[in-house]
């Protein structure tokens, strides 16, 4: 591929994870390209749900799945930027006309973590220890360990969220181990929880690079980028999510993975009030990614799942 003679202009929010997240991904792309000369030009947006951190709303509330790349995803379409670096989790099941993801990163940790006081496990905890989460997935299913436990909303940034707990806002709160990680914090995670104890959100853990579908010089620069055993399994989360019509409202959860030549997918649904869960898992090729979340779709419909998304 011929040199670039134009920047590529990067768009990220200016958060510290965010900013760290896109300086890996710039890396990694010079490290892939070494033979190229190519400048880069990082581009900072404030998004909805940055505007909104200082509030204890629910995301949820304000707007949903989507409020961290809805400004992001303006710039690509408008040619104000070339690509936009996301944490995965963030984005919505169903892109934009014109843009496409072009690249998965190899993922990191996906689990969910706690930060507690005093180094605390969740079973450790106090009765009715306050636990900051403004997720009903990790709600929903921590309940089901410890119904005592008081879920309650949490803002803010990785750091400021740990700093919550540690001055005694929360006794503790649950995390995505992915973020401490990447900020080098993960000497503040009292506990890891397998996905059988907490099934992740589709897509966490994984970066994402999206650009426009018709913009063949970014596409060509992102494919060696792309992780295919990661990519494979977060198209299956994504497209489970896309099946079932779940968003940040409702209490979803999707994780797959390689396991031998097969592509393993689980998933879960939970009621609004978190007093019922539906779980099951569906193998399927690592080829046809977007067919196994559909099928895995059909078998949580056929427990009850549609009951439960109609009663959020």
């Amino acid at each position: 591929m011929k040199r670039r003679t134009n920047p590529l202009v990067v768009g990220t929010r200016g958060s510290p994870l965010a900013l760290i997240q896109t300086d890996m991904i710039v890396q990694r792309l010079r490290e892939l390209h070494p033979g190229q000369e190519f400048v880069v030009e990082v581009r900072h947006f404030v998004t909805e749900g940055d505007r909104s951190q200082t509030t204890n709303v629910p995301l949820a509330q304000i707007a949903g799945r989507g409020v961290f790349v809805k400004e992001l995803e303006a710039a690509l379409l408008d040619g104000t930027i070339d690509l936009a670096v996301h944490s995965l989790k963030d984005m919505t099941s169903d892109l934009e006309p014109g843009l496409v993801i072009a690249a998965v990163g190899l993922r990191e940790d996906p689990r969910d973590v706690l930060v507690s006081q005093r180094q605390l496990s969740l079973a450790a905890l106090p009765l009715g220890a306050r636990v900051g989460s403004s997720s009903p997935r990790r709600a929903a299913q921590l309940s089901a360990l410890r119904p005592d436990l008081r879920f309650e909303p949490i803002r803010g940034n990785v750091d400021t969220r740990i700093h919550k707990v540690q001055q005694g806002e929360y006794d503790a709160a649950v995390l995505a181990a992915a973020g401490l990680i990447r900020l080098g914090l993960a000497e503040h995670i009292t506990e890891y929880f397998s996905p059988d104890i907490c099934l992740p959100d589709a897509g966490q853990g994984a970066l994402a690079v999206e650009t426009r579908a018709d913009d063949i010089r970014s596409r060509e620069l992102l494919a060696m980028l792309n992780h295919k055993p990661t990519w494979a399994a977060v198209t299956a989360e994504r497209s489970l999510l896309r099946a079932l019509g779940g968003g940040c409202q409702v209490p979803i959860a999707a994780f797959g993975e390689i396991q031998g030549d097969h592509l393993s997918l689980r998933g879960l649904v939970a009621s609004g009030d978190y007093q019922q869960i539906i779980r099951s898992r569906e193998q399927g090729s690592p080829d046809d990614p977007e067919g196994l979340g559909q099928a895995l779709a059909a078998k949580l419909r056929a427990q009850g799942a549609d009951h439960l998304l109609r009663s959020q």
